[in-house]
């Protein structure tokens, strides 16, 4: 699977130890920046980034790593097509994808540490979204929803 990764100065090296996983894993991994978290840098300009990744076709699936999680989860989401959900257990990671398609993974590098992140990391490539009706109805709402209020 082609899949995106980035975050801000905070969540640099829990973000490098996930593209290590996945790269391991057998995945493509494009990494979006940042490439040096020794110097401030802001969590929108990657929620861009990954945004514009995923709206082109670029990548299927994108992990997002900044302090909480909160700041990239809220910016990514602005993005028309984007599905993200801030996750730190694995239910939700893997569930995020069956039930609602969540194309993008957000983690708190200061919630969490590198095992939990990687098991998050792998649930969420591993899943796939079920179509069941249920779901499909509500995914309709959802974009629905995205469809009124979203400009393209």
């Amino acid at each position: 699977m082609k899949i995106a990764i980035a975050g801000d100065h905070a969540g640099f090296e829990l973000k490098e130890a996930l593209a290590k996983v996945l790269t391991d894993a057998g995945h493509e991994v494009k990494n979006l920046g940042t490439n040096d978290g020794s110097k401030p840098s802001d969590y929108p300009d990657f929620a861009v980034a990954m945004g514009e990744a995923l709206s082109r076709g670029d990548v299927e699936r994108g992990v997002l790593v900044c302090g909480s999680g909160v700041g990239i989860s809220v910016a990514v989401n602005k993005f028309p097509g984007v599905r993200a959900g801030l996750c730190h257990d694995t239910y939700s990671a893997h569930q995020g994808v069956e039930h609602d398609d969540m194309n993008v993974l957000c983690i708190g590098a200061r919630i969490i540490g590198t095992a939990l992140a990687t098991e998050l990391v792998l649930a969420f490539v591993a899943a796939k979204y079920t179509n069941e009706e249920r779901h499909v109805r509500r995914l309709a709402k959802v974009k629905a929803i995205e469809e009124r209020f979203l400009r393209r």
